[in-house]
């Protein structure tokens, strides 16, 4: 390394590293979409061909929409991954700036707890959850869904270590102007927290659209289907075998995660990058 540079053979092998790294994670997506676009033959062939000699897609795209209601089931997907994160947002925000910017007693112990819920996995509190909501009488229902995501422990840290990054004298300057706390929040800390926001809100709503183990504890009509859920249905709808059809409901699944993700890659970037500046 010459002056904070990068041995040009050094730079070399990092790059082969990282192009390696991102061939092996995008190998298995590639492949999905490339056998959701040939016939049931060219897929079961013992010859291995990367393109489709004949092109099957229409039949392919049409039967993943017609074998199953999978567009309710990605309006189930946008419902409950937008109810959560707005819901999350609601509560995170009030939260992150209270550790972040308020002064009270007991706030690094709070923040501590915080800390270590990030360690308690979401599988460890699924029973008592369960037992609730059937003592509630809201299991089967977009409420099942979403109650047990509001509170978001990462969201809450992820916000806080960006307020930190907030100057003070921007919030004295709105306590002077007369502005409350919860103004402050909503009218001072949101909108420059918009990086931050849309880092989480990646985070979350890949975690939700395709969560698989919640919504199969919670949910039993099929109307109430998320898209993994509903994959799984198309599986068992007597077209498991049927590969083609199947990898275009897998595709059209993934989709709008990796479209949501191209459209805000610079601002997720920015959002992960300034909640690391302070601590």
């Amino acid at each position: 390394m010459n002056g904070g540079r990068l041995h040009p053979l050094a730079a070399l092998a990092r790059h082969v590293v990282l192009m390696a790294g991102a061939v092996l994670m995008i190998a298995p997506f590639a492949w999905m979409f490339l056998t959701s676009l040939k016939p049931q033959g060219e897929i079961l062939s013992a010859e291995l061909r990367l393109l489709p000699q004949h092109w099957n897609a229409v039949h392919n795209y049409t039967m993943a929409f017609t074998r199953v209601p999978m567009l309710r089931f990605l309006l189930n997907g946008a419902i409950v991954t937008a109810a959560i994160f707005v819901l999350q947002v609601v509560v995170a925000l009030p939260c992150a700036y209270a550790l972040a910017k308020l002064r009270f007693h007991g706030r690094g112990a709070l923040f501590a707890t915080v800390l270590l819920c990030l360690l308690i996995p979401v599988h460890a509190t699924a029973i008592p959850i369960y037992i609730m909501f059937f003592h509630a009488g809201v299991l089967d229902s977009y409420a099942s869904l979403v109650l047990p995501f509001v509170i978001s422990v990462f969201g809450i840290f992820l916000m806080r270590q960006f307020f930190m990054t907030v100057p003070n004298d921007l919030i004295d300057a709105a306590r002077i102007d007369g502005i409350g706390e919860f103004g402050i929040v909503w009218r001072i800390m949101l909108p420059t927290a918009v990086p931050a926001l849309i880092a989480f809100g990646i985070f979350s709503v890949v975690a939700h659209w395709n969560d698989y183990f919640w919504p199969l504890i919670a949910i039993n009509s099929q109307s109430l289907y998320t898209p993994p859920l509903g994959v799984v249905f198309f599986r068992r709808n007597d077209q498991g075998t049927d590969y083609g059809p199947l990898m275009a409901a897998a595709t059209i699944v993934i989709l709008p995660l990796v479209v949501a993700f191209l459209l805000a890659q610079r601002r997720f970037i920015e959002g992960i990058t300034f909640t690391g500046l302070k601590t």
